[in-house]
């Protein structure tokens, strides 16, 4: 094999077992041993196992966010943003599972990207304010709050994905147009300025 080559059978390696063990229960000798290679081979390659967890994190990260952030610009319309921003999640569940299990475990390993599952949550949560701030100003409501409600529908959808990794049912479209039903049928009727009743 090529270095190159010898990276990238690494990579994958380390990418099965960290999604089938997590990070402390997968060993550089697993990680050799499963690769057919001897452990210094790892440690040239990434210096260890946090380097090469580093990759393979920082690698699902870009998935994810590209195949989100990608259906944020296909419409201008809310609710087929929301939609297809609720599949792109799905789908990349449904593709990249075992990436998708990385990254919802918090991670030990600082990674380039920042990482955590809630942080890369957090992300897309702020790459969709601009969305929620329109639609509040369209509806003379106060767009400072948009970036709070960004959060909370990135946090709904992305917790109903971790659910679904497991149950599988209902059926992927099922699934986003539950989560888009409750979303947009809830900010459809939003009070202007809510309050909390038992104050």
């Amino acid at each position: 094999m090529t270095g190159k080559e010898r990276r990238e059978q690494l990579l994958d390696v380390g990418r099965s077992l960290f999604a089938e063990k997590g990070f402390e229960g997968t060993s550089v000798e697993e990680i050799a041993a499963k690769a057919g290679v001897s452990k210094p081979v790892v440690y040239e390659h990434f210096g260890g196992k946090e380097g090469l967890y580093a990759v393979v994190v920082d690698r699902e990260v870009e998935r994810l966010l590209g195949s989100i952030t990608g259906t944020l610009t296909t419409t201008d319309r809310s609710r087929e943003l929301l939609e297809q921003a609720a599949l792109a999640l799905l789908d990349y569940i449904e593709s990249s599972s075992d990436g998708f299990r990385i990254l919802v475990r918090d991670s030990p390993v600082a990674s380039s990207s920042g990482g955590t599952f809630a942080t890369i949550m957090s992300d897309v949560g702020s790459q969709v304010e601009h969305i929620l701030i329109a639609e509040f100003k369209n509806r003379g409501f106060d767009a400072k709050v948009a970036p709070l409600y960004a959060q909370m529908l990135v946090g709904m959808v992305a917790l109903t994905g971790q659910w679904w990794l497991d149950a599988r049912k209902p059926r992927k479209a099922d699934v986003a147009a539950h989560l888009v039903n409750l979303a947009w049928n809830g900010l459809k009727n939003l009070e202007a300025k809510p309050k909390l009743l038992s104050r």
